[in-house]
C-alpha cells in the first residue's frame, strides 16, 4: 500500500537555531509495498525558510522531531489554556527566558525525582518530557517550531485541523531506534565523542531499518551513496531524519482519521506517532 492519496512522505529533524552547520534535515521519500525509498535529503538554515517549505501546498504525511504539545499537568498549574491551539498561542507569545524562568520555578516547587510534568506517553515512548528548556532544549523547539505548523495551516491529527494534503505529526527517532540497537548511542555533535563504538551503532541501525526489523513491518530502501551518507554524519541527524521517515511511513500506511495515534489521545498533550 502507498501512501494515502499519493502523497510523498518525509521525516524531519529539526533544530530550534537552525544554522548552515546545524540545519534542519528532511529526508524525503515514498513507501512502496512495504520498502521506505528514501529520494533525498533536504537541508534547511533557518527557520523562515522552513516555515516557508511547509506552507507550499503538496501532499504529504511527514514525522517531526520536535514536541507538539505542554503536558497537562503543567498547562492547569500554571493557568494556561487546556484548548491545544489557545495555548500554543499564548506559548508563542512568550521569550524564551521566560519560558525557561516558569518552567524552573515549577520544577524548583517539586520534589526531588519528580521536578518535570510528563505528557501521557513520555515514559512509553522514552522522550524527554515537553517542558524541558536543557538538554535536549525540547521547550525551546515546540516554542520555534508548532506556530510555524499553525502558521503553515497544516493539519495535525487529534489536535488541529488543518490541509488534509499536508499531514504533520510528532514522530521521535529515539523510539525506533531503542527498538534496533537498545541504548546504544549513534551520534554526537561533540567531535571528541563520535567515536568507532558510535559508527557502528549507526551501521548496525541502518542494517536494521533495512532487514525491516522493526515492530513496523517497513523496510529501507537506500542506495550505496545514501547509506555511506547516512553512516558518516557523525552528529546522526541525517539518520534521525530518515527514522521521522519510517514513522511517518507506518502512519500513512493506517491513514485517516487517526494515522495510527490511539482515538483516545489526550487533545492538549498530543501523542508520537507509533508510541
Amino acid at each position: 500500500m502507498t501512501s494515502v492519496g499519493g502523497a510523498g512522505l518525509l521525516g524531519c529533524d529539526f533544530s530550534s537555531s537552525p544554522t548552515r552547520r546545524k540545519p534542519i534535515v528532511l529526508a524525503l521519500g515514498r513507501e512502496d509495498r512495504g520498502r521506505v525509498l528514501l529520494e533525498r535529503l533536504e537541508k534547511i538554515d533557518s527557520l523562515p525558510a522552513f516555515g516557508a517549505w511547509l506552507a507550499v501546498p503538496r501532499p504529504w504525511i511527514g514525522g517531526f522531531d520536535f514536541p507538539f504539545g505542554l503536558p497537562r499537568e503543567l498547562v492547569e498549574h500554571l493557568g494556561w489554556p487546556t484548548e491545544w491551539r489557545a495555548c500554543i498561542e499564548h506559548y508563542a507569545g512568550l521569550t524564551r527566558p521566560q519560558i525557561r524562568d516558569t518552567f524552573a520555578a515549577y520544577c524548583d516547587a517539586r520534589p526531588a525525582g519528580s521536578k518535570f510534568a510528563h505528557r501521557r506517553f513520555d515514559r512509553l515512548a522514552g522522550s524527554s518530557p515537553s517542558m524541558k528548556w536543557v538538554n535536549p532544549p525540547v521547550a525551546y523547539m515546540l516554542h520555534a517550531a508548532v506556530p510555524l505548523l499553525l502558521a503553515a495551516g497544516v493539519h495535525l491529527p487529534g489536535l488541529d485541523a488543518g490541509d488534509p494534503q499536508r499531514v504533520a505529526l510528532e514522530a521521535y527517532p529515539g523510539l525506533l531506534a531503542r527498538e534496533l540497537i537498545g541504548s546504544r548511542s549513534y551520534k554526537s555533535d561533540d567531535k571528541a565523542k563520535q567515536t568507532a563504538d558510535r559508527l557502528i551503532a549507526r551501521k548496525d541501525l541502518i542494517t536494521g531499518l533495512e532487514h525491516g526489523a522493526s515492530r513496523l513491518g517497513l523496510r529501507l530502501k537506500l542506495t550505496h551513496a545514501q547509506r555511506d551518507a547516512l553512516v558518516a554524519d557523525a552528529s546522526g541527524d541525517s539518520l534521525d531524519a530518515v527514522l521521522c521517515l519510517i514513522q511517518a511511513a507506518w502512519a500513512a500506511r493506517h491513514g485517516p482519521p487517526h494515522f495510527g495515534l490511539p482515538a483516545e489521545l489526550d487533545p492538549l498533550e498530543g501523542w508520537i506517532v507509533s508510541a
